[in-house]
């Protein structure tokens, strides 16, 4: 068996995203782009040289082709180039959550010793691609200190009740009906008069499928097909509840789905495993879609929130975030975000008026 040691880099914050870079990978993905070794040397700021060399470098390493050349076409991967550099990318969207969530730890253990007095917001959230944007934010405009942890929707719920952290992220569809699976999840970790709602973003979540949708996906129901390989999010995500609910209401059993059980940590980790093809289908927000280059079938928009103690909404950290959710500087950040909307984001909602499974007798 041929073994390979890859090296990479991590760079925090530098286009409002953390990323993993690797020589070789950065190469693939820009000529995946490119189509051109050339354009993909411009992009990288590296010489034709340099590239040309690198990528005989590692076909040599490999045995075998990298690229594909054609007269008169542009150069594109080979079958065994795409298949590697998806399956890297896979593998990173994998590990990424874990690496933010250990950086972020050592963040706010610098922020603490350097400024005793600094605002830290301890933070579990379910995977969003708009939050290292805004933790960037947050510190560049207010000195604020995002100590964001990735967790499943439920997981983050149970962590503020335990008092683990003060802001926890979830989302959850417009489908609210009472006795739904989404209710049974989230309203015993939801509590009138002890916590607060504040609107975050909406956003598109749906089915995503290879360019061109080849195996005709168009809805829920299709993926009880025998010939539909899905790929799901793992236990107690807000997505993979989603699924739950939306299977249950098409009445089809978890276990006709042909890879119900094969789990993924992020909507990013999701559309690389469909890129890759190793699924024809998994379920997630449209902004992960695009990034791949997959196509997307909405479903349903759901909202993302904060949660919070009531005592703790108007305390200075949580006002100042709310403050910076409402400004039109936050609006454009996210603008490039497909299938994401920022209304009345930063605005405090009332669990009875978001959610409908609070009901009170009126007085008499």
């Amino acid at each position: 068996m041929l073994h390979v040691k890859l090296a990479y880099t991590f760079a925090d914050s530098a286009a409002l995203r953390s990323q993993l870079d690797n020589p070789l990978f950065d190469i693939l993905t820009a000529i995946h782009g490119a189509g051109s070794v050339g354009q993909a040397a411009i992009t990288l700021g590296l010489s034709y040289r340099h590239v040309w060399g690198e990528l005989k470098k590692w076909e040599s390493a490999l045995a075998s082709e990298l690229i594909v050349w054609e007269r008169g076409k542009r150069a594109r991967l080979s079958p065994f180039g795409e298949k590697l550099l998806f399956a890297e990318r896979r593998a990173r969207m994998r590990v990424l959550p874990q690496i933010e969530n250990l950086v972020a730890e050592m963040e706010r253990e610098f922020a603490l010793a350097f400024d005793p007095g600094a605002h830290v917001i301890p933070m579990y959230a379910s995977h969003d691609l708009a939050l290292p944007r805004l933790k960037e934010f947050m510190g560049r405009s207010a000195k604020l200190h995002l100590d964001l942890q990735f967790r499943g929707s439920v997981e983050c719920l149970e962590a503020l009740e335990r008092g683990e952290c003060q802001l926890a992220g979830f989302h959850v569809s417009e489908d609210r009906a009472p006795g739904s699976m989404t209710q049974k999840a989230f309203k015993s970790l939801l509590k009138p008069g002890r916590h607060k709602l504040i609107n975050f973003v909406g956003r598109q979540q749906g089915l995503m499928v290879a360019r061109g949708n080849p195996k005709a996906i168009h809805a829920v129901p299709d993926l009880a097909r025998p010939d539909v390989r899905f790929v799901n999010r793992q236990v107690n995500s807000g997505t993979r509840l989603l699924v739950e609910q939306l299977l249950r209401q098409a009445a089809i059993a978890t276990t006709s789905v042909r890879g119900f059980d094969t789990a993924e940590p992020t909507h990013l980790s999701v559309a690389a495993a469909v890129a890759s093809g190793l699924a024809d289908a998994g379920f997630g927000i449209q902004a992960a879609a695009v990034e791949f280059g997959l196509d997307f079938i909405p479903v349903m928009r759901e909202q993302y929130y904060f949660v919070c103690l009531k005592e703790a909404v108007d305390a200075a950290p949580i006002a100042a975030l709310r403050e910076l959710l409402a400004r039109s500087e936050w609006q454009s950040l996210t603008a490039d975000l497909p299938g994401y909307d920022t209304t009345g984001a930063g605005q405090v909602v009332s669990l009875s008026r978001a959610l409908p499974w609070y009901s009170f007798r009126k007085p008499k």
